[in-house]
């Protein structure tokens, strides 16, 4: 069974950073892309950044330029490093996975992940 376990959620000013956490385990030997997803009140849960199973990654377009996501040497930990946060980052973040490539649907799309993390807050203050 996979798991996953996200850390590194805060508070920060507008214009600060953060760097998130997804801790997964129960992989064995499956190809599996990943991808951090965000809710905010309100909002439907949309796809942020995503790194597909040949370690290539996908961003939301308002996220371009200011986050990045990337895997740890033993990748089994998905990071989201966040920069120049705004309000409007402010939501309940999540990590998610599905066996796969997954090029087509890619790994921000909500409905085809199959294990998610329980998330972590990020609020940021103007």
């Amino acid at each position: 069974q996979v798991q996953l376990v996200e850390s590194g959620g805060g508070s920060v000013q507008a214009g600060g950073s953060l760097r998130l956490s997804c801790a997964a385990s129960g992989y064995g030997s499956s190809t599996y892309c990943m991808g951090w997803f965000r809710h905010a009140p309100g909002k439907e849960r949309d796809g942020v950044a995503g790194i597909r199973g040949d370690g290539s990654t996908i961003y939301a377009e308002y996220v371009k330029g200011r986050f990045t996501i990337s895997q740890g040497n033993a990748k089994n930990t998905v990071y989201l490093q966040m920069n120049s946060l705004t309000p409007e980052d402010t939501a309940m973040y999540y990590c998610a996975t599905r066996r796969g490539l997954c090029y087509t649907p890619s790994p921000l799309e909500t409905r085809t992940m199959d294990y998610w993390g329980k998330g972590t807050l990020v609020t940021i203050s103007s």
